[in-house]
């Protein structure tokens, strides 16, 4: 079947890695224009983008689809189906008309469970247990169209978002392959969402990775591993040098103030209804290291208080 793929890294590269390998053909990619570094002006190709440039594939890469010319463009390449992987940019109606077989969307949750941008994230944050991909079919409404097909699997007790989202990409990229088979196949079977099921979840900003030391340890743990790689849960420190925190435990609980510094050798902090240890850090400016470590050379005092900034 001619597929158009319209994808984003890090979540599209391995999903259009597993489409390349499949029967199926890839008539062009489309994905969001390459950087420019400054010095010396060098161009820049995302990893999305040099794969098609290695498979010889029509790469667009157009400011938005909306114009005309973007709209001529994609048309040019008479596509079967659109598949979708975490492209970046609302879909008009007019692109969604392209193809005989509408557009494919791969979504990073077992919908209606977490629709929106941020589905890992959420599915961390709240303490799920499980996840997975679902296939549907794209709609104007946000992630609200009919599921095709879903995989699910078990959420690690210490998996980081960006762990979780390379074993979703590898499983959405095999559920694709497999519901563009059964689309080819006259096989497809489309389920409509219940939407009283249904939680929404947005995009995360740099500033969701502020650390609220009121959180009790699970929660605050929940926090550290939705937040890696990006944007990092971050605090300050009583200088105001920031200060990430990339893995933590639950420690003897102590009644002082939520991000009262404890005392060494081990990195322990105060928040609500506990302790935490800060297992491993990394400073601004600086390489990660453990938190006994940062504190050998950290002009930290015992009562000091970390997360100023959180303070109404």
């Amino acid at each position: 079947m001619r597929t158009l793929f319209l994808g984003s890294p890090p979540f599209a590269t391995a999903v259009l890695r597993q489409l390349l390998a499949s029967q199926h053909e890839v008539v062009g990619v489309v994905t969001p224009k390459s950087r420019t570094q400054r010095r010396g002006l060098k161009q820049e190709h995302g990893p999305v983008a040099d794969l098609a440039l290695k498979h010889r594939l029509p790469l667009l890469q157009p400011k938005g689809l909306k114009s005309p010319e973007a709209l001529d463009q994609l048309s040019a390449l008479n596509p079967e189906v659109l598949v979708v992987a975490s492209y970046g940019e609302i879909l008009n109606q007019k692109v969604l008309n392209l193809a005989p077989h509408g557009a494919l969307n791969v979504h990073g949750s077992c919908l209606p469970r977490w629709r929106g941008a941020a589905p890992i994230q959420a599915a961390i944050l709240a303490g799920d247990e499980e996840t997975g991909v679902s296939i549907q079919r794209m709609v104007l409404a946000l992630d609200e169209g009919d599921v095709m097909l879903e995989k699910r699997i078990s959420l690690g007790s210490q998996e980081t978002a960006g762990e979780v989202l390379e074993r979703l990409a590898e499983l959405g990229g095999k559920a694709l392959v497999e519901a563009v088979n059964q689309l080819a196949e006259g096989r497809a079977v489309f389920t409509v969402q219940d939407p009283s099921k249904a939680t929404m979840t947005r995009k995360i900003k740099k500033h969701d990775g502020l650390i609220d030391w009121s959180l009790e340890p699970v929660a605050l743990t929940r926090h550290v591993r939705a937040m890696s790689p990006w944007p990092g849960a971050m605090t300050h420190l009583p200088d105001g040098r920031s200060l990430t925190v990339l893995a933590l435990e639950e420690a003897s609980a102590d009644d002082a103030p939520p991000g009262t510094f404890l005392g060494g050798p081990e990195f322990l902090v105060a928040c609500g209804a506990g302790t935490v240890n800060l297992l491993q850090v990394k400073p601004a400016g600086k390489g990660t290291m453990t938190g006994r470590a940062f504190l050998r050379g950290a002009k930290l005092l015992a009562k000091n208080r970390l997360g100023q900034e959180l303070a109404p």
